[in-house]
């Protein structure tokens, strides 16, 4: 393909397509520069899909369901973020990705959230530096149910400009100039189910796209919705199509294919979308030139387990080295098939491998790191048959030794991935400058930002951690409250540490009545704890909230405190506790260390307080105590910021110009009088990530256009010991910290 023609073509598509989705920043919007950088992790949650390009050697694409894609660079040793200065959330789901199977500098990507939200297809001709966007019709799922299959979207190996895209609700779809213009595919039998009409449901559509690259105009398109008929081929580039008959039972759906270099086309089959509410699974291959099904499933019979098989691979070299993945097993847990004889034997190679996490040490959990879950995709490098990979619900392994006999090893191949979606985060006033709650992983301490954390928050481990509080005079002493993935946590959702999150101990509170038909708010990790600036008191809201004074042994009823409200602990006075009573719409405070709270005759506040509610388990306490000063706080009104200094009698609008959805405090400027203010919110029309160091009077903007990722932002938070510093919690790329000129000085 002539780079020439694709360039052309992007920039003829550019203009034209409001896809190109660019917004100048306005020329009176003030700036201060930042250096940004990712809190190590190392990997961390779901990436469906790994594609190696077969045209050069050491480059490969890694797609995640809602932390945009990566690529590897071979000379870096270390993933790449393709999407960090993307503005519009929905193109962080990745449905499909396609490096160009002639020129290595190009790649292709389908992106969309989910039904409800934009999609687009992406183009680069520059390895995903930087990206051309045209806005399609077609809905997507990056985000949804059935993200594990694929790939979706396919370039014609024999005709570059051309790609076909299978959607989830509408069909087939055709570009003939390098995916700037789209067109749908009249020809081919499904024609889609529309897109579902209730929220949270989603179609599985066509599953893959795939070209034979030994027969000119030879392609297959798979179906993973209900009928009769699941697999179509075209000889003619996709002018007229036929179903393939034969194969498993029409309930079993293909979620993802790969031809051979000898033309056999190998399968994954499940009886669901997935990556959950999987049951049954298969796998087949399909020899185009006999026109022969055979079943080559590595478990059958009695052997069984439930669960089905995605990740699908073969050998560039050998087209007999095939191997298979597992998906929503959850007994015996996940695990690959590698078979050097077309599938005729097998090796399970959980069983004889192991895993090597010391570079990202908390997937050892409370136990040795297991095989992995969701294992959704799996490739065989094609320059290099004992180099593979696959993907879990968790991190990325990859070995080099798949073509050797013995012990298989795997490690964690995520230097520079950074997918994982943060709930809360706190910089506590001593000990470690972070300490942070995840969805699905729970949580860390992090001593250095550099270094991937030895652990999660264990004892108990909870999967979400939904609130997170340290004393401010003794931020040793830290709570947290969280919940599993299960309706009702098993044990406890509350826990409290001395040692500063390092280790944490079980926090039981007195059984509780169900409120109607609904489990207790502590049963579900819907009670979140807060702790008194010395670190004697935690109170817990429960139904009727309670305390304790002895880190549990008794509890006391709280008088005067609404259930259902946030509490918020001074940070330098001890006996001070502050909520907001929505029904009265006024601010309650206690004075006697949590035991009673009064109303308190505030003045300069809304008449209406109910923009204030944090809504949700997860949502941030719009009500933040400055560190070492007594009674000093700040609350969020909407999308206003409102201070006091007086125990919250007296309060000013401290906001102008600018809306803000969550905020943080951090170290004030040297000389300065407030707290460094820190907010995600927009100003001008621009969106992003905005600091004021003169009590909200004027704010600049801290973020750029090349550091937005997605403006997923759920959380924001300075450091109380270092001025400049601020943390940043993001729905899908991990925890970034960025440092301004002024602190790193």
């Amino acid at each position: 393909m002539k780079r020439r023609q694709f360039v052309q073509a992007a920039t003829l598509a550019l203009a034209l397509s409001v896809g190109a989705n660019v917004m100048a920043e306005p020329a009176s919007l003030s700036r201060v520069p930042y250096q940004w950088r990712n809190v190590t992790l190392g990997g961390g949650g779901f990436a469906p899909g790994i594609v190696f390009s077969t045209v050069e050697r050491g480059l490969a694409y890694l797609r995640t369901d809602m932390g945009g894609a990566y690529r590897w660079d071979a000379r870096a040793q270390r993933w790449l973020p393709l999407q960090d200065d993307e503005a519009e959330p929905s193109y962080m789901g990745i449905e499909s990705i396609a490096p160009d199977p002639v020129d290595a500098n190009v790649v292709y990507m389908a992106a969309g959230m989910s039904a409800r939200m934009p999609a687009a297809i992406l183009r680069s001709a520059d390895r995903g530096a930087t990206w051309h966007k045209t806005i399609v019709p077609f809905a997507m799922g990056g985000n949804e149910d059935g993200r594990g299959m694929g790939e979706r979207l396919a370039v014609d190996p024999n005709a570059p400009a051309t790609l076909f895209f299978g959607s989830r609700h509408d069909g087939l779809w055709r570009s003939d100039d390098f995916a700037a213009t789209w067109h749908k595919v009249a020809s081919f039998p499904l024609v889609g189910l529309g897109q579902p009409d209730r929220p949270r449901t989603t179609h599985g559509g066509l599953s893959f796209v795939l070209f034979d690259k030994a027969k000119r105009g030879r392609m297959y398109v798979a179906s993973a919705d209900p009928g009769a008929r699941h697999l179509f081929r075209s000889d003619d580039g996709g002018k007229s199509w036929r179903a393939i008959p034969g194969g498993p039972s029409p309930e079993m759906l293909p979620t993802k294919g790969v031809i051979g270099r000898d033309g056999v086309l190998t399968i994954t089959y499940c009886d669901y979308i997935g990556p959950n509410g999987i049951k049954r699974g298969q796998v087949w291959r399909f020899d185009s030139a006999k026109g022969e099904w055979r079943d080559v499933t590595p478990l059958k019979g009695a052997a069984v387990v439930p669960g089905g098989y995605m990740g699908v691979a073969v050998a560039a070299s050998d087209p007999n080295v095939i191997a298979v993945s597992t998906v929503n097993r959850y007994i015996g847990g996940d695990t690959a098939w590698r078979s050097a004889d077309a599938g005729r034997t097998w090796q399970e190679l959980s069983r004889t491998s192991t895993r090597d996490v010391s570079a990202t040490p908390f997937l050892d959990f409370d136990k040795k790191a297991d095989f992995g879950h969701w294992i959704a995709g799996l490739a065989i490098d094609p320059f290099d048959a004992n180099h593979a990979a696959y993907v879990t619900g968790a991190t990325m392994y990859a070995t080099t030794g798949f073509n050797q006999p013995g012990t298989m090893r795997w490690a964690p191949w995520t230097k520079g991935i950074e997918q994982t979606a943060v709930i809360t985060l706190v910089s506590p006033t001593g000990g470690a400058p972070l300490v942070s709650g995840f969805g699905d992983l729970g949580g860390f301490r992090h001593d250095d930002l550099t270094v991937s954390p030895p652990r999660v928050h264990l004892n108990p481990f909870l999967t979400n951690t939904n609130s997170l509080d340290y004393a401010g005079e003794a931020p040793a002493v830290m709570v947290r409250s969280g919940n599993t993935h299960k309706p009702v946590v098993p044990d406890t959702s509350l826990a409290w540490s001395s040692d500063g999150g390092t280790s944490w101990q079980p926090l039981r509170v007195p059984p509780s009545q169900p409120t109607g038909s609904e489990p207790p708010p502590e049963a579900t990790g819907n009670a979140a704890i807060t702790v008194s600036a010395d670190g004697t008191t935690f109170i817990v809201e429960t139904a009727q909230p309670i305390l304790t004074r002895d880190r549990g042994k008794n509890w006391t009823p709280i008088r005067g405190l609404p259930s259902g409200v946030r509490v918020t602990a001074d940070k330098a006075d001890p006996k001070r506790f502050y909520a907001i009573d929505f029904a009265a719409n006024q601010l309650v405070r206690s004075d006697d260390g949590g035991a009673t709270f009064r109303p308190v005759t505030s003045t300069g506040l809304p008449a209406d307080l109910s923009a204030a509610r944090a809504i949700g388990r997860e949502a941030a306490n719009p009500l933040v105590a400055t560190p070492g000063r007594a009674g000093a706080l700040w609350l969020l009104v909407g999308p206003d910021l409102y201070r006091s200094t007086d125990f919250g009698q007296r309060w000013e609008r401290a906001t102008g110009g600018i809306t803000i959805t969550r905020y943080g405090l951090g170290k004030a400027a040297p000389n300065g009088k407030s707290p460094a203010l820190y907010a995600i919110g927009e100003q001008r029309g621009t969106k992003g990530v905005f600091r004021s160091l003169d009590g909200g009077a004027g704010w600049q903007r801290i973020n750029d256009d090349q550091h937005q990722w997605g403006l997923r932002l759920r959380m924001v938070s300075g450091d109380p010991k270092r001025f400049g510093r601020v943390y940043v919690a993001t729905d899908g790329r991990g925890i970034m910290y960025g440092d301004s000129k002024e602190g790193m000085k």
